[in-house]
């Protein structure tokens, strides 16, 4: 199996471009925002623009596609007007995901804020079923997939553990897997950088999450050190994490199935490319 192996990319000039644009920086998936992460008004899919981006990711082997629900959408908001709006942006998200024909659609389960942590399961269940309630995406690959976070407080999905029961309430009423974010878990506590802590890290998702349910590695180094709950994102190598975790889990057997995407900075241009670069050198 060819590893899989990509970056976030923009969508300036049309989205389709950016299956070209992957392949360009040595990229053979790629992640995407399908609306502004920041507003709540999304434009609709230019049904050409999807149907050039299904034929370009055919022609140039590019996939899966990951697409990044935008920052706004808190399912379990104690809210109901945010919690609302969440659930019809959150649909509308799954929506253009099956229009451009994605595989994945990363969720970042939301912040409980006000309530207990069980009641933020319960509403974020709720609200990603009602979200996906009567679209059609059977007989399809798209899978919703919930990131584990850095674990700030309130922040849900801080654990594998909240991740994999938020998972098992979804399994009846839709298609769910996980994304895992080497960052995230670096500050939420887990241990990625020594030998011996990367093996007891992989017995947790061994026990919770599971690594078949694992789709998606989220690869980036860490700027803050281990525990801080500092979500800072750095360039692969050069930050706490260093380039040893990347190195084990691109060649970890246990996720041959996964596809791996860097959200690191772009301070500079051809950082994308040069991140990509050092992710594929370490493929052994």
């Amino acid at each position: 199996m060819t590893k899989r192996i990509g970056v976030h990319l923009g969508t300036t000039g049309g989205a389709s471009n950016a299956v070209e644009r992957a392949r360009e920086i040595g990229a053979n998936t790629f992640q995407f925002f399908s609306s502004s992460p920041r507003m709540w008004r999304a434009p609709k899919v230019d049904p050409a623009q999807a149907a050039r981006m299904k034929a370009q990711r055919v022609a140039l082997d590019v996939g899966p596609l990951v697409i990044h629900t935008s920052y706004l959408v808190n399912v379990c908001s104690q809210t109901e007007d945010v919690r609302m709006k969440s659930i019809d942006a959150f649909r509308g998200e799954i929506e253009r995901a099956l229009t451009w024909g994605a595989e994945y659609l990363v969720l970042h389960p939301g912040s409980w804020k006000g309530l207990t942590r069980d009641e933020g399961l319960r509403l974020a269940a709720e609200s990603i079923s009602r979200a996906i309630d009567g679209l059609a995406w059977q007989g399809t690959p798209f899978h919703i997939l919930i990131e584990n976070t850095a674990g700030a407080e309130f922040s849900l999905g801080g654990s594998f553990e909240q991740v994999a029961e938020l998972v098992e309430r979804l399994k009846p009423s839709a298609p769910v897997g996980v994304c895992l974010d080497t960052c995230h878990t670096h500050v939420a506590g887990y241990d990625l950088v020594t030998a011996e802590g990367y093996e007891e890290t992989m017995r947790q998702i061994a026990a919770t999450v599971t690594f078949e349910a694992v789709r998606v590695w989220h690869c980036n180094d860490a700027k803050a050190e281990r525990g801080s709950k500092l979500d800072r994102h750095e360039h692969i190598g050069l930050g706490t994490m260093g380039v040893e975790p990347f190195r084990r889990l691109l060649n970890d057997p246990r996720f041959a199935h996964a596809a791996f995407i860097a959200e690191t900075p772009v301070d500079e241009p051809g950082d994308e490319e040069r991140n990509v670069r050092v992710l594929r050198s370490l493929v052994e």
